[in-house]
């Protein structure tokens, strides 16, 4: 039980005991004390104040003298500032905690509880790499999805992969007019990059072809309509439907190109899943829905044919769900989606990490899933996100301000290279170990930066800034963990840092202030779940990097005062580690053995 959890408990039988009144434990509030007030925690007392008729200073006072009377083995002391009863925990307790936990590798992980939640991110388009905005959606989803796991959830990591479509279509035709049969491999070019450059290569000749009629007397409407590249285009897709040979022959032949290119770059920033689903086999999924909704009066037919729903109701408006030709739209297959996945996995929680441009959507396929009572629909959950911008502004395509994946991740591990040669500090690193540093640096400055801030929020991503080894960036915290496995290297020779500390000294205000905050550990994890918010992990461990960092400055290990000081510093060092590792490991990141 941490400690938080405790003194509420202790809260809770003292008031039970003094005042005959029984409070439920989640309505003791408890919070850190404030830095300019003594304590190390503060019970809220406004709550209790008019049940028991006494004012908070009053009852501040008795119930403080009631528990460092019966409780003197935990509780040193305590003051109480208006409705705020701040209570100082005993050195004994900390150091009691920290030989408990220092070298339990698993520390503030919970154990599996039995319930299942899926997370459904990245879902790229096969028509070209992966881009800067897909790596916030990646980190973001598989950092969450194991946050979860940490918390004691089964997960199921899973991807939509958005293979079929005009935009498939437009790559195809440009590579059937000026490829003159070249391939990935002929080229060298990774496959999604080799493909992407075709559906830039078709924008660019669709732009000139457009401009030609627009010179001939057409309107731009009419242009863009009549423009030979999309006529054949739109030929493609509906000869795809028809299922064509050699339409299919060639999209098959062009998504394994991309699908090769992202196993790549998946493989390289650590992004996996357990399920990943295709628009392709997905697209006709919700028509049968839509005739169950028509009947159950869920839904309505206009005099064209088209279905809709009406959610004026709801606050929305009017949504289609099946045009008048009898074909599916975007929504429709998400219904068909939502109910597959429910009826494979069973989850009790579906989150999708969509940026937040698709907030209407996701209001949408919710209401629409619980009007038609699908089993799957209240644990429908849009994890929305701010989009990424550059120092420059936002990334958009037709202006060619879009930042490849690939090409960032190789910016940023050769920004590492840079900082780690101006150090001068691995020397006696061999090729194969630098190359593993660089990656490491690199690749944990990146997720760092992009999951420190909140995902409701937008961010400007600055790759230099990212990479400060001494600024809120994962190199910092990279370096620190790096600098308590030296101290451990140096000094875990005797097994001192295994012994109990039997009559320690006075704990020192940084000792103090370390150890309180690897006690927090499990109850930040337990926050980022809740939230679905990696950046409280991401704070909390700039945070302990950046008190260890000052207790280190201050206070020797090696030199410490007392045998015993030296065990209690070893320990502290020993947790410290492990829950840097462990915060940067909820992001996706490693951490380097030394650097």
């Amino acid at each position: 039980m941490d400690i938080v959890s405790r003194i509420r408990k202790i809260v809770q039988e003292a008031i039970a005991e003094k005042y005959q009144l029984k409070i439920e434990e989640d309505l003791i509030l408890i919070n850190e004390t404030k830095q300019e007030f003594e304590g190390n925690y503060t019970v809220v007392l406004f709550s209790f104040v008019k049940n028991l008729k006494k004012s908070p200073e009053s009852l501040g006072n008795e119930l403080g003298e009631l528990l460092i009377t019966k409780y003197p083995e935990f509780f040193s002391s305590f003051n109480v500032i208006k409705g705020f009863l701040n209570l100082t925990i005993t050195d004994r307790v900390w150091i009691d905690f920290l030989t408990e936990n220092h070298n339990a590798g698993n520390f503030g992980r919970k154990e599996k509880n039995g319930k299942k939640i899926m997370v459904e991110y990245s879902s790229p388009n096969t028509n070209k790499p992966l881009h800067l905005g897909h790596l916030r959606n990646n980190f973001l989803g598989w950092s969450v999805a194991e946050i979860y796991k940490a918390n004691g959830y089964d997960i199921v990591k899973t991807c939509i992969a958005n293979d079929r479509g005009i935009h498939i279509c437009k790559s195809m035709i440009a590579w059937k007019l000026f490829a003159n049969g070249a391939t990935p491999e002929s080229t060298g070019i990774k496959g999604d990059h080799f493909v992407g450059d075709y559906y830039v290569l078709f924008g660019e000749e669709y732009k000139k072809q457009i401009q030609q009629l627009v010179a001939s007397g057409l309107t731009e409407e009419d242009a863009e309509k009549k423009a030979p590249l999309m006529v054949d285009a739109q030929q493609m897709l509906v000869d795809w439907e028809a299922g064509k040979p050699d339409v299919i022959e060639l999209w098959t032949k062009m998504n394994n190109w991309v699908y090769a290119g992202f196993d790549e770059t998946y493989k390289r920033i650590g992004t996996d899943f357990d399920k990943i689903y295709y628009e392709s086999k997905t697209y006709l999924l919700g028509k049968n829905l839509v005739e169950m909704g028509l009947k159950k009066n869920v839904f309505f037919k206009k005099d064209d044919g088209s279905i809709w729903i009406d959610l004026t109701n709801d606050g929305l408006d009017q949504k289609i769900v099946q045009r008048s030709d009898g074909t599916a739209v975007y929504i429709t297959q998400d219904i068909g989606l939502a109910v597959l996945k429910y009826e494979e996995y069973k989850p009790d929680l579906s989150l999708y990490v969509v940026a937040d441009e698709q907030n209407y959507h996701f209001k949408v396929l919710k209401l629409i899933c619980q009007k038609l009572n699908i089993p799957s629909a209240n644990g429908i959950y849009h994890l929305s996100y701010g989009l990424v911008e550059l120092p420059t502004g936002r990334m958009k395509t037709r202006e060619g301000t879009v930042v490849d994946a690939d090409d960032l991740v190789d910016e940023m591990v050769h920004i590492a290279e840079q900082h780690t040669t101006e150090l001068g500090k691995v020397q006696d690193f061999t090729a194969e170990e630098l190359k593993d540093l660089y990656n490491t640096i690199g690749l944990g400055a990146l997720k760092f930066y992009l999951l420190r801030v909140d995902p409701k929020k937008k961010m400007v991503f600055n790759p230099e800034e990212s990479i400060d080894f001494h600024g809120f960036t994962g190199p910092f915290v990279q370096y620190t963990y790096a600098r308590i496995k030296s101290i451990l290297r140096k000094e875990e020779t005797t097994g001192e840092e295994h012994a109990k500390i039997d009559n320690p000294s006075e704990l020192l205000a940084l000792e103090k202030a370390v150890i309180l905050n690897l006690e927090r550990y499990p109850a930040i994890i337990d926050q980022a779940c809740k939230e679905m918010n990696p950046s409280v992990i991401a704070i909390y461990a700039f945070n302990l990097a950046k008190i260890f960092n000052s207790f280190y400055t201050e206070h020797s290990v090696s030199k410490a005062e007392t045998s015993e000081k030296k065990q209690l510093r070893l320990k502290l060092c020993r947790l410290t580690a492990t829950v840097l590792k462990s915060s940067m490991a909820l992001l996706g990141s490693r951490v380097p053995e030394r650097m």
